[in-house]
């Protein structure tokens, strides 16, 4: 069984920008083969460091919103979130090792990079 959530447009907020924990959002696409390929390392590290970090996937072809609103160009695309807020990302089918490198980095200086980030407007107010 499988240590990532998959989430959408509907649930990210409450899964990842409301978190408690820091959080690494997949995006990617089912027909993308470095999607496939990285797939694996990513369930690998959502069950190594399960309890300290989620990992999430989102699948842009069901999911429009949230790969618009973070601006992704490209799958997969990596994005890690403390405190709800993106600090760090990588795109493309990059060595695994950097990947978790990327998380280890995350849950040792992401609070502070949060602390300095734009907070998230809830009420953007699209028309």
């Amino acid at each position: 069984m499988s240590d990532v959530v998959d989430v959408t447009d509907r649930s990210w907020e409450e899964v990842v920008e409301r978190s408690d924990k820091p959080t690494l959002a997949m995006f990617y696409s089912p027909a993308c083969s470095h999607c496939q390929t990285m797939m694996p390392h990513f369930e690998e590290y959502a069950n190594e460091f399960k309890g300290e970090v989620k990992f999430v996937r989102v699948n842009i072809m069901d999911n429009s919103f949230m790969p618009e609103r973070y601006g992704i160009m490209a799958t997969p695309t990596f994005k890690f979130f403390c405190g709800g807020r993106p600090v760090r990302d990588l795109v493309g089918a990059v060595y695994p090792s950097l990947l978790k490198k990327m998380v280890e980095e995350g849950l040792s200086h992401g609070a502070e990079c949060a602390r300095n980030s734009t907070p998230i407007d809830y009420n953007v107010g699209y028309v």
